[in-house]
């Protein structure tokens, strides 16, 4: 920021402008107020934005409020022509121009984007990078089978970052797999509902969904017998399908539910493609045998 030509009071508000605004944007995500005392339109916005930067304060967000009528160099600097002007302001460089965006959705959902693009580093991205690992080893134990472990792991990450939907996420499919529905359902209902909406919390819920629909058969063979006898019975198939998901078979229950669907992809509302979809929200949509399913799926919904 040039600062040749400028009178000493100028020079020292750019420098203090570089000392609370340049060097803290150096790894934080600055907001940049330029208001004035007598500006209503900044009186209405400042409670959002202080507000909004309130709640991301974890993330690295700062809120700079720039008064016009004390800061007049830096304004010029930044060509502010009318108030309120907001800015996102990342490593001394303009990010992003936020005055259009009047509204807390309409902010965060911009604030959100540049978080995920930029390397900002505040508390909550350090305990990300932190969990992370631990993340990747209880989805990997419990992938393997081994649920009580994975749910301790799972637990002790929640401990760390409680709202972590991920950790979350885990620590339910893992009841789920421990046959502990009742308190899955009972956790579910506590999670606050913006969590709620979270992917990874929506793929708990299908594995909570599916746990109820698919229960165990006593007589699989039997049951496997009669379908293979009545093969248009559709509502046994789909009794079976669950009984093989319940059994841990996903491969049988998958090929029964998609034999339902090439058969008559309308029955009963579409219920096997929408038990098959809960399959692979539980499975998890970057796995290959997701994969794999859904190509079939495909083939058998569109010949």
């Amino acid at each position: 920021m040039a600062t040749l030509g400028l009178s000493a009071a100028d020079r020292e508000e750019i420098e203090t402008f570089r000392r609370d605004v340049i060097e803290p944007s150096m790894t934080s995500l600055i907001i940049l107020d330029f208001w004035a005392e007598w500006c209503g339109p900044c009186k209405a916005l400042s409670p959002v934005l202080e507000k909004i930067a309130a709640n991301y304060a974890t993330k690295g967000v700062i809120l700079a409020k720039i008064d016009v009528d004390a800061n007049k160099a830096i304004a010029a600097q930044f060509r502010v022509q009318s108030i309120p002007t907001v800015y996102a302001v990342f490593q001394g460089k303009l990010v992003a121009d936020l005055t259009p965006a009047r509204t807390e959705t309409a902010i965060t959902t911009i604030i959100d984007q540049l978080l995920k693009q930029l390397p900002i580093q505040g508390e909550a991205q350090a305990l990300d990078a932190e969990i992370a690992p631990l993340i990747a080893m209880g989805e990997e134990v419990l992938a393997a089978g081994d649920a009580e472990r994975a749910a301790g792991i799972f637990v002790q990450i929640v401990e760390m970052a409680p709202n972590d939907p991920e950790a979350l996420s885990g620590f339910l499919r893992a009841q789920v797999a421990l046959g502990q529905i009742s308190q899955a359902e009972a956790f579910l209902a506590e999670l606050p509902p913006e969590l709620v909406k979270n992917p990874a919390i929506e793929r708990a819920m299908s594995a909570v969904a599916l746990a109820r629909d698919a229960k165990p058969v006593g007589d699989l063979a039997g049951l496997a017998a009669e379908v293979a006898a009545s093969p248009d019975n559709h509502e046994r198939r789909f009794e079976l399908a669950g009984g093989l998901m319940a059994a841990g078979d996903r491969d049988g229950a998958a090929d029964h539910l998609l034999e339902i669907i090439r058969a008559d992809r309308d029955w009963n509302e579409g219920a096997a493609k929408a038990q098959l979809l809960k399959l692979f929200d539980v499975v998890g949509v970057m796995d290959p045998w997701v994969s794999s399913q859904r190509r079939r799926l495909s083939a058998v919904i569109f010949t």
